[in-house]
């Protein structure tokens, strides 16, 4: 008997609900991986639908189809000679299942449904399917006719059981399995199952993946054995990007790691291993206790097929794979990556013809431009490795200079997919904004528009002097609080609208084949979401947003690393500038500023994100932790950059905060897609639910609760 192995997993690009496309992508990771000599593949979760299919996983279409593209599958010559794990939501005895497939040879051998469902942040598995609740034990599936001509039979294993081949054990879990306490992993692994697969649709956050890969990698090196990681890789419709990875794990050590970011609609992934080191691996006495006195034992499916050949065990040229140090990216370069490759599927599978920004001249519209560059940077670099997807893709949006002629250079292709658009006030646009906008469109190549938006805004504030009699001032010119911000919200919206009209004729404008529109990119921060600090359909108000849950201090860094690495010294003028909205005339004692404006700095904006999000913590219990955190009396570390603040400080910091955040909270209904990056977004839509209308916190019991708080803390003081 063999011991040699090889296994492949992948990283799909699926799109929700693209039946054939999704299924010509699965059978090309077959065939790579049968090309590779392996004898097992292991594909991301629901990857026949896609993942992202969210309320159409409750269509009775939905099932039917999915069964229709496993058909497609299993009468298709070229996947046999493999053992395949394909992920589909199946029907069985009136409820839904998120389950495995495991099939060989046009024969299905078991289903195997998940059971333990993702319900937490953007999950909502719980909404569409039922867990399996019924560990080890297996019913039959009543397979419906299209597949009973194939099987030879009417019938097939469903549940919690394992597949048994001459030579090893395999098992599956499905991603979040993987993260619960009672992982099944483990009782399967004192079971003797060898080989593990996980079929995932993990989502992209910034800096995630060392948390996934130590999970991955503890579930071996605590208890042995091969595992098979799968994901989805690219946007499959809605706010998240799916960030690949796939990788293969022997005994806590990584044997194969795929790309987190790539413009490769198909990514296998394998490696070969031994048999006999999972074995070894395993013969620690306290271990061979634990799973002798298990009580967990597993239903095997049998199959004569092998993984393993004794041919294989005599070519010297076969050797297991060695172990490889685990790959990741600095924040930095996953901001130019993911959101660079989102945006990339989103254009080409929308079938608009580019993007277009607003470009203020400040840092946030900055960022946006940069990642589209960055996105043409990609791009290119997979048009010239020869990426025939990305070829096609290219040739149907980019066709200014004809049908079928590539753009030589990533400046090039900008140039034909992105519009930036400048919308100045005379009164208050500064010089220095107008040039860097400028300097920034004609570094990365994209077609600038410069304008102002006097002439409406003073026909729109007419309007109000015709009509009320009453004519708005600034505050800078004697103006109550609320014509300042009439006034301000007045040029934010005519900017909303003057995109959208200019994005809609730009294409036809320039003479582009064909015309077409342009979807308009958002550059709000998560910080300016959180904080409200926004007008409600200003150019917050777009089609996507890339830096929607991206906080100013790792766009700052972004750029930055963007100034070196993309070879564009304009963009350290960005940097050093103060952030400022310009919605205010600027005089010689006045310049509008973000920070000042908001009470608050974007370093503290994105601790109250996370104590709120992450640490589930409310108005009392933030002071509790941040009248500790920023005391000026504490005892301050080397990485210690907390602000120093008294505890009357901390109080009003986290009042006016939630003050803030809570009469603002009706723009995050509004508030324009943006890629998932944070797990603090407090995008309204299914990340972060709350109300959007709120009692006043003033007049709160939580802000009375941190007065007598705050009380005992200065009576404390005063006697010390």
């Amino acid at each position: 008997m063999g011991h040699l192995v090889t296994v492949a997993t992948c990283s799909l690009n699926q799109w929700a609900l693209d039946w054939e496309g999704n299924t010509q992508r699965i059978i090309e990771s077959i065939q790579k991986a049968k090309a590779a000599r392996a004898r097992l593949r292991v594909g991301p979760e629901l990857e026949i639908c896609g993942y992202g299919c969210l309320d159409h996983l409750m269509e009775q279409d939905l099932y039917l189809h999915s069964l229709e593209m496993l058909r497609r599958i299993l009468l298709d010559e070229t996947c046999h000679g493999i053992l395949l794990d394909i992920g589909m939501p199946v029907q069985h005895r009136n409820q839904r299942f998120n389950c495995r497939v495991i099939c060989l040879d046009s024969k299905i051998l078991m289903i195997r449904p998940k059971m333990w469902l993702a319900n937490d942040g953007n999950y909502r598995e719980m909404r569409f399917f039922t867990p399996w609740m019924h560990p080890r034990e297996v019913e039959d599936f009543h397979l419906p006719r299209m597949l009973q001509e194939i099987q030879g039979a009417t019938h097939v294993p469903f549940g919690d059981a394992v597949i048994s081949t001459p030579d090893t054990c395999m098992g599956a879990e499905t991603c979040e399995e993987l993260f619960t306490p009672s992982a099944p992993h483990i009782p399967m692994s004192l079971d003797g199952v060898e080989i593990i697969t996980n079929s995932s649709g993990s989502h992209f956050e910034l800096q995630k993946l060392e948390t996934r890969l130590q999970l991955i990698m503890e579930a071996t090196r605590k208890c042995g054995g091969v595992y098979l990681y799968a994901n989805q890789q690219g946007c499959d419709g809605d706010r998240l990007y799916y960030d690949g990875s796939a990788m293969i794990i022997v005994n806590g050590n990584i044997a194969a790691q795929g790309s987190q970011f790539s413009l490769n609609d198909v990514e296998v992934v394998t490696a070969t291993l031994d048999l006999e080191e999972v074995r070894a691996y395993r013969s620690a006495i306290s271990r061979g206790l634990q799973a002798a006195s298990s009580n967990a034992k597993y239903r095997r499916i049998q199959t004569p097929f092998e993984l393993s050949s004794e041919e294989d065990d005599f070519d010297v040229g076969q050797r297991p794979s060695p172990p490889i140090k685990p790959r990741y990216h600095t924040v930095e370069e996953e901001v130019a990556l993911a959101a660079g490759c989102y945006l990339w599927d989103y254009l080409r599978r929308s079938g608009v013809a580019g993007y277009l920004v607003p470009l203020s001249g400040g840092i946030d519209s900055c960022a946006t431009a940069t990642i589209v560059y960055s996105m043409c940077r990609i791009v290119m670099d997979a048009v010239k490795e020869g990426n025939l997807q990305v070829i096609e893709d290219v040739q149907r949006i980019a066709k200014y200079r004809g049908e079928g002629v590539l753009p030589e250079t990533p400046q090039e292709l900008c140039n034909q997919i992105f519009s930036t658009i400048y919308m100045g006030m005379k009164a208050q646009s500064s010089r220095e904004t107008r040039q860097r906008a400028k300097d920034l469109a004609e570094a990365i190549g994209s077609y600038h528009v410069n304008l102002d938006i006097d002439d409406v805004y003073n026909a729109q504030k007419a309007l109000i002097v015709g009509t009320l009699n009453f004519e708005p001032k600034f505050k800078v010119h004697g103006g109550s609080n609320q014509e300042n911000l009439t006034l301000q919200c007045l040029q934010a919206r005519i900017r909303m609208v003057t995109a959208y009209e200019f994005g809609q004729i730009l294409p036809t404008a320039r003479n582009r084949p064909g015309g077409g529109s342009l979807l308009i990119l958002g550059s709000a921060n998560v910080g300016e979401s959180l904080r409200g600090y926004l007008t409600k359909y200003d150019c917050s108000s777009a089609d996507i947003n890339p830096i929607g849950s991206i906080d100013k201090a790792d766009l700052k860094l972004f750029i930055g690393w963007a100034e070196k690495n993309f070879n564009l010294p304009c963009l350290h003028g960005f940097l050093t500038a103060t952030p400022t909205a310009e919605l205010e005339p600027v005089t010689e004692t006045y310049v509008q500023s973000d920070e000042v404006d908001m009470g608050m700095t974007y370093a503290e904006l994105t601790i109250f994100g996370r104590l709120r999000k992450e640490n589930k913590l409310g108005p009392f219990a933030m002071f509790q932790r941040l009248v500790h955190d920023w005391s000026a009396d504490r005892v301050k570390g080397p990485d210690d950059n907390a602000p120093e603040y008294t505890p009357a400080q901390v109080a009003e910091k986290v009042k006016r905060f939630f003050h803030f955040y809570a009469i603002n909270r009706h723009k995050m209904t509004t508030l324009t897609p943006a890629l998932h990056c944070n797990p603090y977004s407090p995008d309204d839509n299914r990340f972060d639910l709350r109300p959007f209308l709120y009692p006043s916190f003033w007049k709160s019991w939580s802000f009375k609760k941190i007065d007598w708080e705050l009380e005992k803390i200065e009576k404390r003081m005063a006697k010390s």
